[in-house]
């Protein structure tokens, strides 16, 4: 069945394409959240996409269906991303952990925040789909995805839109996870979230802009 202490890398493929990934990711036992999931939910969009946005990991409707961002954040970030002028045509969408992690209360699965050895576990296919894609525009959904992607802690409130550059894309910014803006306890916390993930999409547009002219 293969160990987990080495992480996803000696499941990833030495021939490289998303369609391989994506077959070989199905069968990754690289920590043991793939146990309880129902399945791998991998990335999933335009393979010359030039705008990836990477969230957390899949949710329960994800982990069922086995598609990304298909749940009630996902409506949300579709939404957000029409508002802001970005063609879904331009979009991979895919997660930095990709089974889902949950605990079980009654008969409902209730997610759970990835840890940090979960995160590098999973590492090595986030790594190859950015390789393959190098997006112009690179977008962290929350604080999970910011420490796959940059490597470290990114605190979103004082940072959401600013500019990070690392090696797969110059143009790499953190911004809040849909989800935040759905679960928020206040009416005014969920409006002011929409607002600043609109607000950051927009300006993640107009780097697409620039970055192709």
């Amino acid at each position: 069945m293969g160990s987990t202490s080495a992480g996803a890398a000696p499941f990833v493929p030495k021939t490289i394409s998303l369609t391989t990934l994506r077959k070989s990711a199905a069968s990754c036992r690289g920590c043991p959240l793939y146990l309880s999931a129902t399945q791998t939910v991998f990335g999933e969009g335009n393979s010359r996409a030039r705008i990836v946005l990477v969230g957390e990991a899949p949710g329960d409707q994800e982990d069922q269906k086995g598609h990304p961002f298909i749940g009630p954040a996902g409506q949300f970030l579709s939404k957000c991303l029409a508002n802001a002028g970005i063609s879904e045509k331009d979009i991979y969408v895919t997660n930095a952990v990709k089974h889902f992690k949950f605990i079980q209360k009654g008969k409902r699965r209730l997610h759970q925040k990835p840890s940090v050895r979960e995160i590098s576990a999973c590492r090595p296919w986030l790594e190859q789909e950015l390789e393959i894609i190098h997006p112009n525009v690179l977008i962290c959904l929350g604080t999970t995805a910011a420490r796959a992607v940059i490597g470290k802690t990114i605190p979103v409130t004082r940072h959401h839109g600013q500019k990070f550059s690392i090696s797969w894309c110059a143009n790499t910014m953190v911004t809040f996870h849909p989800s935040a803006a759905l679960r928020a306890p206040t009416e005014e916390g969920r409006s002011r979230t929409k607002a600043i993930i609109l607000h950051d999409f927009k300006i993640a547009a107009r780097w697409l802009h620039e970055s192709v002219e």
